[in-house]
């Protein structure tokens, strides 16, 4: 028992610690992990998290690759450049960061593992490039049996999808490189990085770019959780739609210019603003009728916050964006306030490291 209250204690004050991030340099060795691990496996990007002396340290892998035939004098090439790929069928797979700066000397767009927050049933081989690019950020662990906590999407209620063989397929080939595998709600790791002064009671939302999740959480016990599948990459998608434009030049204006908290000035900003809108009052009554539909709220004593992570949460005035529409609604539960993740694209790494920590044995 007290190695289990200290464990919690460790995972209590890493949760309180400063992340420090990176992203993966290309040619850059995977790490072999001494010590608990965190796994965001994103629709965008995968994130490894680490407890070191006094911060966390992620590392940030694009979960994209880029296709291009074989040739004996196009590998002599890529490896001189130290370029990530594998080779199948007669094609080389060119991974993470690597594919970006492929897919845009060819001004086209990378493929991805996944597609709304889950396997890409559309890519033959999504599992193995998946598996691959994980490989780019950890190798097998220094000590057989290392707790590695990896996060998992929440059911969706708008579609018939599963996260049951999504979730078996990682745990597998995690458990195949030594580690001691578990999963864990991308809302409630939310929750586990930013709410331990709230004794880890409250909403954990994060809004990536395949999905947004949800987790009430009740001292640290995930009440209710759920997904839906609108995300960032809805957002990139409808606008381009919208205006005739590529969904990555969106998300270039996006996320470098784009401003909640100011006026549109083109016909860009305007859709991204209709479609933000779209976006926060979908999940806003998803959230509403998900919670008047249950019978496990438990009764709390005092009003609980709203904690947002994830890259869509990213742009200026998202906060006040959000705190306005949630006027709208009448949640079931009372909130205190609404607040945005200290760092919104590492949360759920640093959220499932945290869970990993209290459950090393």
């Amino acid at each position: 028992m007290a190695d289990e209250m200290g464990n919690i204690d460790t995972a209590i004050q890493a949760s309180q610690k400063t992340v420090v991030s990176r992203e993966k340099e290309i040619g850059e060795d995977a790490e072999r992990p001494k010590g608990p691990v965190g796994l965001d496996i994103g629709t965008s990007h995968i994130v490894m998290a680490q407890n070191k002396g006094k911060n966390i340290h992620t590392v940030k892998q694009l979960n994209a690759f880029f296709t291009i035939p074989y040739s004996k004098f196009t590998k002599k090439i890529l490896l001189e450049n130290e370029v990530t790929f594998f080779e199948k069928n007669e094609m080389f797979y060119i991974l993470g960061y690597s594919a970006e700066n492929f897919a845009n000397m060819f001004n086209t767009n990378t493929r991805r593992t996944m597609e709304k927050g889950l396997l890409c049933s559309r890519e033959d081989e999504g599992i193995n490039v998946l598996q691959a690019i994980i490989h780019t950020l950890i190798k097998k662990p220094k000590n057989p049996g290392e707790v590695i906590c990896f996060s998992m999407p929440g059911n969706p209620i708008d579609s018939r999808n599963s996260v049951v063989y999504h979730e078996s397929i990682i745990k597998m080939f995690l458990a195949s490189l030594g580690y001691n595998p578990m999963s864990i709600n991308e809302g409630l790791a939310t929750v586990m990085a930013e709410l331990a002064e709230d004794n880890f009671t409250g909403i954990g939302i994060s809004m990536g770019g395949g999905m947004c999740n949800v987790c009430l959480a009740y001292l640290s016990v995930p009440v209710i959780t759920y997904s839906i599948e609108k995300g960032g990459d809805y957002i990139d998608q409808m606008v381009g739609v919208s205006v005739g434009e590529p969904a990555t030049k969106i998300k270039t204006t996006k996320e470098n210019s784009f401003k909640l908290s100011k006026a549109p000035k083109n016909r860009i900003e305007t859709a991204l603003h209709i479609y933000y809108d779209d976006l926060i009052h979908s999940l806003l009554h998803s959230l509403q009728d998900v919670l008047h539909s249950s019978d496990k709220i438990p009764k709390i004593a005092k009003p609980v916050p709203i904690v947002l992570a994830g890259g869509t949460v990213l742009p200026s005035g998202f906060k006040e964006y959000f705190e306005n529409a949630l006027k709208n609604f009448n949640l079931p539960v009372d909130i205190s306030e609404v607040r945005v993740a200290d760092d919104p694209l590492n949360t759920t790494a640093k959220g499932a490291m945290v869970m990993a920590l209290s459950e090393e044995i």
